[in-house]
């Protein structure tokens, strides 16, 4: 057979790419004081409203009008009352949570409502816990795209041990929900004799639409702890109804940063927290079904809805489709969620599962140590230097990351990647790169930006939604040509075309011999 040459390589098509950073117009990454309250600088290129963070340290009620209203916040979103220690912060807090939906259906419009993108192009369905805020829940009257505070996960919540906390659940949502505090000290019911513990068939009623409910807890040891709602929870929590909920070691004059949205740098760390530790980061790792999400965008009937989610879905069935940290998706991770520091420093992280499926955290170049495990001390004996560590669903280690080259808790400056180990991690939607990868970035290599100056390959094809509809060839950026898609190879089209000609030239002469052979008979 004589050699015949492969097809033409096809060239990608040209996406335009999102851009890696967004900008910073109002200056929200610097450093800067509001209220009194020093608030430090975000080296990464996304950051939290300032007004808002000041708020949540020195309370909605403690601040001045201008403040509150810049923050976004209702005036009754966190309280902060008497210093009952007399040791020079608040001891007595109250805070307000309500239930927002994001990328749900609507009857007005073709794509979801509510916009919120964990990655370019990647929408699912989700239900948060969030502060109270003032206005609409998206950016304005013509925009369909969620506020900016309005994201996955809920937010990181601060309190200190001893402090006398109510929580106000004010459900705004059209499902019954409630508040669980896992792992955080706190009784079965309040003192009212009301349900506290937030499960419906043991504890309490759920909290129906348009109803309230305040749990109570003065927690008397410190920890890492989480909280979620605890109605059909296979479903709710999974959907994004969850958070880090962080009690601090009581300190005098320990003022707490309440509330971090969207978890990730905490930009007022509290003087407990600065006796040992140069920085503090949240990592809230969550995993998505594609499935369960997509049920809240084929209706708009709440009974439609219930009927898909709560009896139809199988949770037995499900698989893992999305990976985040802090409520994003790779490449949006390295916006807002990479660990940031500079040499000799020593950083805490605070790290939750709030996925089905369990983590193997890896960090590049560094080693670390497990400090503290479902919120109780590991002992120092029995910690040792790691790379990765395995959280089980709903489990919370506190991490200790010292920045010492010193060839065993760090290797030097760079741009080291920390990620799940499980592959799947690493994907979105199954395409790769994608999933919970992030990085610690020393500040040398971070551009005035806030954005990492690697060193490897373009990342233009990830900020498009192309790439994760699978699109673009992987590689197509430093490879054009070498692993693209092929053409048409019209030299096979035409022997193929030919051969079913002459296939069919021959059947029909064989019927028509046939024909022929029976017509004598």
């Amino acid at each position: 057979m004589d050699y015949r040459a492969l097809p033409e390589s096809v060239s990608a098509p040209a996406a335009k790419s999102a851009g890696m950073c967004p900008p910073d117009p109002e200056g929200w990454r610097n450093q800067q004081s509001v209220e009194g309250v020093e608030i430090e600088a975000s080296a990464s290129c996304e950051a939290d409203n300032p007004f808002t963070i000041a708020a949540f340290v020195r309370g909605t009620n403690n601040i001045s009008q201008s403040s509150l209203l810049k923050s976004g916040l209702t005036a009754d979103a966190v309280l902060k009352g008497r210093d009952l220690d007399n040791d020079g912060d608040p001891d007595e807090i109250h805070i307000r949570l309500e239930v927002a939906e994001l990328n749900g259906g609507s009857a007005l419009s073709k794509g979801p409502v509510t916009r919120y993108e964990i990655a370019p192009g990647i929408q699912p369905g989700l239900w948060v816990f969030t502060p109270k805020f003032v206005g609409m829940a998206v950016e304005n009257f013509e925009s369909k795209q969620a506020r900016r505070s309005l994201r996955l996960p809920s937010p990181a919540i601060r309190i200190e041990q001893g402090d006398k906390v109510r929580i106000t659940l004010e459900n705004s949502h059209y499902m019954p929900h409630t508040l669980h505090l896992h792992g955080a000290d706190h009784g079965f019911v309040d003192a009212t004799g009301e349900g506290n513990d937030g499960v419906p068939f043991a504890s309490e009623m759920p909290v129906m639409p348009g109803q309230a409910r305040t749990y109570e807890l003065q927690p008397r040891h410190p920890g890492t702890m989480f909280y979620h709602c605890h109605v059909q929870p296979h479903v709710h929590v999974m959907m994004g109804l969850q958070g880090l909920f962080i009690i601090e070691e009581n300190r005098p004059d320990n003022w707490l940063q309440t509330m971090n949205i969207g978890a990730g740098l905490v930009r007022v760390p509290s003087r407990a927290l600065k006796e040992d530790y140069d920085r503090e980061y949240d990592l809230h790792y969550l995993d998505l079904d594609k499935q369960l999400s997509e049920r809240i965008q084929q209706y708009n009937d709440p009974r439609l809805i219930t009927r898909s989610m709560h009896r139809e879905y199988d949770i037995t069935d499900s698989t893992a489709d999305y990976f985040t940290l802090n409520g994003k998706s790779f490449p949006y991770t390295f916006r807002e969620s990479l660990v940031v520091g500079e040499m000799g420093e020593r950083l805490r992280l605070h790290v939750v599962n709030g996925g089905a499926k369990g983590i193997a955290l890896h960090t590049h170049g560094h080693k670390f140590l497990v400090t503290d495990r479902d919120g109780g001390k590991v002992p120092e004996g029995a910690r040792a230097p790691q790379d990765v560590v395995w959280l089980s669903t709903s489990q919370r280690v506190d991490l200790d990351l010292k920045l010492t080259n010193d060839g065993l808790h760090s290797y030097g400056p760079g741009i080291w990647p920390f990620h799940d180990h499980q592959y799947n991690g690493v994907t979105t939607d199954g395409i790769g790169p994608g999933g919970n990868i992030s990085a610690i970035v020393y500040a040398q290599y971070l551009d005035e930006r806030g954005w990492p100056e690697t060193r490897g390959v373009s990342w233009d094809s990830y900020f498009t939604p192309a790439y994760y509809r699978k699109e673009v060839p992987v590689w197509e950026s430093y490879a054009p040509g070498l692993f693209s898609d092929t053409g048409v190879d019209w030299t096979l089209l035409w022997r193929l075309i030919g051969l079913c000609l002459a296939a069919g030239i021959m059947a029909a002469l064989l019927l028509s011999q046939l024909v022929r052979w029976v017509s004598r008979r």
